[in-house]
């Protein structure tokens, strides 16, 4: 079983040694017992994802019921002209769970990952817009399952607070020293995997069948 990755800068390869940048997909090998073929790229929007044959190298090697995990919306935002959140991007990812789902995969979308944008008073600031709220749609009414990586990151960075949650990060922009709110390091590519890692393990019922503890937990 291979699980397949398409999406941009937070869902690709990356070194995870400290050295550099790397999306989620860079560590979810750690966590799953299947291979994973990761397609993502810095800079992808779900156009040009298809237009650079990223996606098409993706549906040539999906096997019977293998996983196809989609997840964009960083890059869509800056082209609200032709890939609005229920324009172009949704069209888009329609187009991707139909073809993967011809192609025998089963088709998985990810919410985007927030960006680490904490305002003056400490508020978490929403960076997407109606793009997480265009993918929920897509998956209720296309039966998809959703992973809700918006949630959970605007959860996980609330939580860990400010200053914490910038191991998350933990680099700066090296042409402008400025910190790097929108990338992950090693540590929280290795985060929001495990994160991704069990939502799979959901989704494919991996655990549905375990025995119950009943009363186990309240005997002597």
């Amino acid at each position: 079983m291979t699980i397949h990755l398409a999406g941009d800068s937070t869902v690709a390869p990356g070194p995870l040694d400290g050295s550099g940048v790397a999306g989620w997909g860079a560590a979810l090998h750690l966590f799953v017992d299947d291979e994973v073929h990761n397609e993502a790229i810095g800079g992808a929007t779900t156009a040009s994802f298809r237009e650079e044959g990223r996606w098409q190298r993706v549906i040539d090697v999906i096997e019977p019921d293998e996983l196809v995990v989609i997840q964009f919306g960083h890059n869509d935002q800056n082209e609200p002209e032709t890939l609005a959140a229920t324009g172009g991007y949704s069209v888009n990812l329609r187009a991707f769970v139909a073809e993967a789902r011809r192609a025998g995969g089963v088709p998985v979308v990810g919410t985007s990952v927030e960006r680490r944008l904490f305002a003056d008073d400490g508020a978490l600031r929403l960076s997407h817009g109606p793009y997480p709220a265009a993918v929920r749609a897509l998956g209720a009414e296309l039966d998809v399952p959703v992973i809700e990586l918006t949630g959970f990151t605007r959860w996980l960075y609330t939580w860990l607070g400010q200053e914490e949650s910038w191991r998350l990060f933990g680099h700066a922009n090296p042409d402008t020293g400025a910190p790097d709110n929108t990338h992950f390091g090693a540590h929280g590519a290795r985060t929001v995997a495990a994160f991704v890692a069990q939502q799979l393990r959901v989704i494919r019922g991996l655990d549905d069948h375990a025995e119950p503890l009943g009363a186990w937990f309240a005997r002597p």
